[in-house]
């Protein structure tokens, strides 16, 4: 186990998942202090079940603060010898050696504040996991027409689609795996908790970056993605949730009060999106 390494992840109702993903850390490189925040499962029996047959240390929210906010929760929790947060959704595999990939491009470039891994979905493709800041053109078209026209050029530029999978700077990296400097995460603040589900990830690479640090991707580090296990049951609130932080960004990127024109335009855009998404 490597002691510069602390592992938190974030469950609710993730009781089928919690097991195969704490079994993957060990041959990734492993992490010598792994904390489970749980964020109010009702379904709190089988995820205690799922973790009673490894070492980690649980923490058990009286509410749900979202992806961030557990997380953050998380933070008083950390030793002091941790150098680096792996934050992991539970419904990650880890391939052999991922966290330590991870860890040597972090070691290798001490102005990098976070490191994604290469993310599979579970048919074996490569999901668009670093990707540019959205500006508010690619934004405003990919909002637009990604549900109904997904190869649009905006979507393409956003996602990155056709970059090969190559060690590189991102704007941001998926918070679906992420490792993440201490210092660095802690200078911006952690996760801004606004955000309940979706878009803390976009925001956080984006203060990273105003900060001075970079955000690098890591293809050689592998994991697997095996699906937004805890969001299934509630697609449409999870929507919802997606196109609420989705706007929250965009308001506060461009806060100015001579940009509430503006501001009018995306709302629209993006309630047109999220009709269109839930037909």
């Amino acid at each position: 186990m490597n002691p510069r390494v602390a592992l938190v992840t974030v469950s609710y109702d993730s009781g089928e998942v919690l097991g195969p993903f704490l079994d993957s850390v060990e041959a990734a490189g492993g992490a010598a202090t792994v904390i489970v925040v749980d964020n109010a499962s009702p379904g709190i029996v089988a995820v205690e079940r799922a973790i009673a047959e490894h070492p980690v240390e649980f923490l058990r929210l009286p509410d749900n603060r979202g992806y961030g906010g557990a997380v953050n929760a998380a933070l008083p929790l950390l030793p002091p010898a941790a150098e680096f947060i792996l934050v992991a959704n539970p419904d990650v595999v880890f391939h052999e050696e991922a966290i330590s990939r991870m860890l040597a491009v972090a070691e290798r470039m001490p102005d990098v504040g976070a490191v994604g891994p290469r993310i599979l979905d579970p048919d074996g493709t490569t999901y668009p996991s670093a990707r540019r800041l959205p500006s508010l053109r690619t934004g405003i078209g990919h909002a637009l027409f990604g549900p109904v026209w997904p190869g649009n050029p905006w979507t393409r530029s956003y996602r990155e689609d056709q970059r090969e999978p190559v060690e590189r700077d991102a704007g941001w990296l998926s918070g679906a795996c992420l490792l993440l400097r201490r210092t660095a995460f802690e200078e911006i603040g952690g996760f801004d908790d606004a955000y309940f589900m979706y878009f803390e990830d976009v925001d956080l690479g984006e203060r990273l970056s105003q900060a001075g640090w970079r955000n690098r991707y890591a293809p050689e580090a592998i994991v697997t993605h095996t699906g937004a296990h805890s969001t299934s049951a509630s697609k449409g609130a999870m929507a919802r949730a997606h196109h609420r932080s989705a706007y929250r960004y965009v308001a506060r990127r461009y806060s100015a009060w001579y940009l509430a024109p503006l501001r009018v335009v995306v709302r629209v855009g993006i309630a047109l999106r999220e009709a269109l998404t839930a037909r």
